[in-house]
């Protein structure tokens, strides 16, 4: 366990002041009463300090989950706002069992499935939709419409009605927090809070039409599963895969950023197992769904924190903060908390973001759609079709059939392709393949087609192939069979295959091939070039027989 450090105390007081008021506000955006934020930032803070790998990472309520939330519960709950909580929590604890299941089969990289350009434009279209619906709260309008193009119609064609006075309190609580935002150490939202909690008590808001928090009751919950049918829990369970991606996505994207910047050693599924613990808390005890937000984290480690140790400090002071002042915080304005969650998401706003993809000219069609997801489609059908396109997006390029025919570099050891080298000379006797993707069922015939014509179209003179497979890692049963009956139409030609570059776990599957007789024995190379050594010292052999 790491010592605490005064810097760990500094970093906790100061996120704290920013961690509380997002916890209230981040409840309004998934339709659940405040102490809902509070008590998944508990749960957050506490479970990851106690179980995660990161020193940086602060786990709490986040808006992309919180919206997600808000937009599974809705569709599911028919205005029914007991159902609706009753199907949150199912969401949110489903999705912590799905966290520990992938962290007890190791698969870290799950959040790889989420294409960072599809990430990027699903964050910005996010950001956009809660900007928008928090604007709706400043000026005091509401809205049935659920389609985002309508929803900003419908606020807008209500404009005679705007709350002037809920517009001043916004843009001068949002004045205030871009304000103090240039200076990382100083709690802006916490006095953002402290000046809406004065006015609220002082100035007396209320009569000026302006919308307080209201009563909160943080009494600790009894823990339980929701009373939810087996139908409802089998569609809770589909949304919880999309939570938890979306969820690890964002998550480790900010622990990592911050490892690789400090050097630190993390473990992804050790990560894994911490998110699922604390939505499982989280979702027993009636909280948010949480993950390691990208502006607490930040602004964890702007404020000097050296170790976990600095979250913990941070649930302490929150705790200290809600047990002596819970009756200031329901006095706080609901401008005052829109303007703080608009705030929190305006970094995702940033058109800098997509300046890379216009630049490099690549996925900026994806960008685009995932965008186009969310405006048209919604929060979770355009977080779905996101998350699909990403699938889809890898599918496809790890389904493309490229084989390279290799050549030799000069008179180097260097084999090159002939493609896009044309001064490298092919070997006299010999076809050198190299698969430019891993072979897996779904590409594993095409590319032993193509080969099968390189082959077809080889004059008589080449008496070995080589396939290089450096790019495979695995094969499966599919591959295993494409690549036997290579071996065996090139065994019935009286000619020769060799493999190079073989991963151990590749040559272990080929050689049950052969224990099994579903393809003749082979030979391999560590390089491509001892392989061409050993083919044509191999026919050099055979002649010498033959003779």
């Amino acid at each position: 366990m790491p010592t605490l450090s005064a810097q760990d105390i500094v970093a906790g007081l100061s996120i704290a002041g920013l961690l509380l008021p997002e916890a209230v506000a981040y409840s309004s955006i998934g339709n659940l009463p405040p102490q809902a934020g509070v008590l998944a930032l508990f749960a957050g803070l506490l479970c990851y300090g106690l179980l995660g790998s990161s020193r940086f990472a602060i786990v709490s309520a986040t808006s992309s989950s919180a919206a997600v939330m808000a937009a599974a519960t809705a569709s599911m709950s028919n205005g029914d706002p007991q159902h609706r909580m009753a199907l949150a929590f199912g969401l949110i604890i489903l999705s912590g069992i799905f966290f520990v299941l992938a962290s007890l089969a190791k698969i870290g990289s799950v959040s790889e499935f989420v294409a960072k350009p599809v990430l990027r434009g699903f964050a910005f279209a996010l950001a956009l939709t809660i900007t928008v619906k928090q604007f709706s709260k400043i000026v005091d309008i509401h809205s049935t419409e659920t389609n985002f193009l309508y929803y900003v119609a419908d606020i807008f064609s209500k404009f005679p009605t705007w709350s002037v006075n809920g517009i001043l309190v916004g843009v001068a609580a949002l004045v205030m927090l871009f304000s103090l935002a240039r200076f990382p150490k100083i709690p802006g939202g916490l006095i953002t809070i402290a000046c809406g909690i004065a006015a609220g008590k002082f100035l007396h808001l209320e009569q000026y039409g302006i919308h307080l928090v209201g009563s909160m009751q943080l009494q600790l919950p009894t823990p339980g599963l929701p009373p939810l049918t087996h139908n409802e829990w089998a569609r809770l369970g589909e949304l919880a895969l999309a939570m938890v991606m979306i969820l690890y996505a964002e998550s480790y994207s900010s622990i990592r950023t911050y490892a690789l910047k400090h050097g630190d050693q993390i473990s992804a599924n050790r990560d894994l197992f911490a998110f699922g613990i604390s939505n499982l808390v989280s979702g027993l005890f009636h909280g948010m769904p949480v993950g390691a937000g990208y502006s607490a984290t930040s602004a964890n480690e702007a404020a000097g924190a050296q170790s976990k140790l600095a979250g913990l400090c941070a649930a302490l002071t929150v705790l200290v903060m809600v047990w002596t002042l819970l009756p200031l915080i329901e006095l706080i304005p609901e401008p005052v908390l829109a303007a703080i969650v608009i705030h929190a998401v305006s970094h995702s706003l940033s058109l800098n973001a997509f300046k890379p993809y216009m630049v490099w000219r690549r996925d900026v069609i994806v960008v685009f759609v995932a965008i186009a997801g969310v405006v048209i489609l919604g929060v979770l059908d355009g977080l779905l079709t996101a998350i699909a396109l990403s699938i889809a997006l890898m599918l496809r390029r790890i389904a493309n059939a490229n084989v390279t025919v290799l050549g030799r570099l000069g008179s180097s050891h260097d084999f090159v392709s002939m493609q896009k080298h044309p001064e490298a000379k092919s070997v006299p006797g010999i076809i050198i393949f190299r698969p430019e993707t891993p072979m897996f069922f779904a590409n594993a015939e095409r590319i032993t087609t193509e080969i099968r014509h390189g082959i077809v179209a080889a004059d008589t003179s080449v008496h070995s192939f080589v396939v290089s497979l450096e790019e495979s890692y695995d094969l499966d049963s599919s591959s295993l069979q494409a690549l036997a009956d290579l071996s065996n139409l090139i065994a019935s030609q009286h000619r020769q295959l060799f493999f190079a570059r073989l991963k151990d776990p590749v040559q272990e599957i080929l050689d049950q091939g052969v224990a099994i007789g579903l393809m003749p024995p082979y030979s391999c190379g560590i390089s491509v070039d001892d392989t061409v050594g050993k083919a044509n010292k191999s026919a050099t052999t055979i002649t010498a027989t033959m003779i």
